[in-house]
C-alpha cells in the first residue's frame, strides 16, 4: 500500500479535528454534520480504513513515524525494499490496447 504525504495527511486530520470540535458545539447543524463526515471519508480513503475512528488512529500512528505493522509487513512483501517503485511501460505501448487484437 502507497502511504500518502506526512503533511498531506497532517492537514486532513487538522480538518477533522476542527470539524469534530464544531460539530460538539453544533450538534443540529446539518451542514458542520456533513462537513466532518466529509473529513472522515478523506482520512479513510487516505489511510486505506473503512471506519473514520480507525483512519484517525491509523493517521496519528503514522504522522508519529509509528506506521502500522500489517501496512508496512504488506508493503516488503509486495514491493521488496524499494517501496512505491513501480516499473513503468515501455513509451511506445498503448495504454489502452487489447491483447490478441489485432492493430
Amino acid at each position: 500500500m502507497l502511504l500518502p504525504a506526512k503533511a498531506e495527511v497532517a492537514r486532513h486530520l487538522e480538518q477533522y479535528r476542527a470539524w469534530e470540535r464544531l460539530l460538539l458545539v453544533a450538534p443540529a447543524d446539518h451542514t458542520v454534520r456533513g462537513n466532518f463526515e466529509n473529513a472522515g471519508y478523506t482520512l479513510c480513503v487516505l489511510m486505506g480504513k473503512r471506519c473514520a475512528r480507525e483512519a484517525v488512529d491509523a493517521a496519528e500512528h503514522y504522522l508519529r513515524d509509528e506506521a502500522p505493522a500489517a501496512a508496512l509487513s504488506s508493503m516488503t512483501v509486495a514491493h521488496g525494499t524499494r517501496g512505491s517503485q513501480l516499473p513503468q511501460e515501455p513509451q511506445g505501448r498503448k495504454a489502452g490496447r487489447a491483447v490478441g487484437r489485432r492493430p
